[in-house]
């Protein structure tokens, strides 16, 4: 199935190379997953054009790029993406557009500081944006490739990442005063996919995901019971669910757990690989991260 769809592609490569018109007076940025859409519109705003690909609750594992996003790729200056595999299925087509600004935005994180995975292709976990201070190293990664880009708004995309990096440092303070009040035998994170490693990493929480790393993955039964097995072993009265994931995988959980005669609770709706709706607080990393911590820190409580 693979070739047909990467020949639609070249197809819609060369005709809206030649039909499309773009709008040349402001920089043409395209994005990949809400977070980043999210922060390159922080540091570009209003001086340049911008466009993301995925929205609310779109899980970026299993995206398929359609021929709308094909023109918007196209007509771009600069696509900005996580890297990682993580945007799997449109790896082939950034690697179709060579003469394209194609921005892997965790190439600014030094490997050797990333989790690691035996069973992901990338071997190492793509979920970066839970890492807060990995977030400020991506902010100013952004900020100097934008400021390449346009180097006359240079000062205005410096100023506005100086703005966001300030704003980052005092979520990183506010969640980690969320997180005190909870005692560290009660930070186990049980969610739908391996999405939480960083967060984890970064406050002490042991984090255990239903599926791997990946949603492309499947859990089997025997996953289901071990982890419900793990559920009454260690007294975890709640798990969540995510937005990008189907919620029957945890309810399966639950009902797991319940068929060996006890209880644990769907604690909340957690946001993963996406953002929420634009126009409300978890539709900002900012407001996303608050959200969280306070949906987990009030369930395990």
């Amino acid at each position: 199935m693979k070739r047909p769809f990467l020949f639609l592609i070249a197809l819609s490569l060369f005709f809206n190379c030649k039909n499309e018109k773009k709008d040349t007076s402001k920089l043409n940025v395209v994005t990949t997953t809400t977070m980043i859409t999210d922060l390159a519109q922080h540091i570009g705003g209003n001086h340049i054009n911008l466009k993301g690909l995925m929205g609310s609750g779109v899980d970026p594992h299993l995206y398929k790029a359609s021929e709308g996003d094909v023109t918007k790729l196209v007509n771009a200056d600069v696509i900005f993406y996580n890297g990682l595999h993580l945007e799997g299925k449109l790896v082939e087509v950034f690697e179709k557009m060579k003469n394209k600004k194609t921005v892997a935005i965790s190439d600014v994180l030094d490997k050797n500081t990333l989790i690691g995975s035996d069973y992901f292709a990338s071997n190492y976990d793509p979920h970066i944006w839970f890492d807060i201070d990995y977030w400020k190293k991506v902010t100013e990664y952004v900020v100097k490739t934008l400021s390449q880009e346009v180097p006359e708004k240079k000062e205005l995309f410096i100023t506005n990442g100086k703005i966001y990096l300030d704003k980052l440092e005092t979520l990183k303070q506010t969640v980690e005063t969320s997180i005190e009040t909870l005692p560290k035998e009660q930070r186990i994170l049980v969610t739908a996919h391996d999405a939480f490693n960083y967060f984890g990493k970064s406050f002490d929480f042991q984090v255990v995901g239903l599926q791997g790393l990946s949603t492309a993955t499947e859990a089997g039964v025997q996953d289901v019971q071990n982890l419900a097995k793990f559920i009454i072993e260690n007294k975890v009265n709640a798990i969540f669910v995510e937005s990008s994931v189907p919620k029957r995988t945890i309810e399966a959980l639950q009902a797991a757990v319940k068929s060996k005669d006890h209880e644990v609770t769907i604690g909340g709706t957690l946001y993963s690989d996406a953002l929420g709706d634009e126009g409300t607080d978890e539709g900002t990393y900012i407001g996303m991260y608050e959200y969280n911590v306070n949906t987990i820190v009030n369930a395990l409580k």
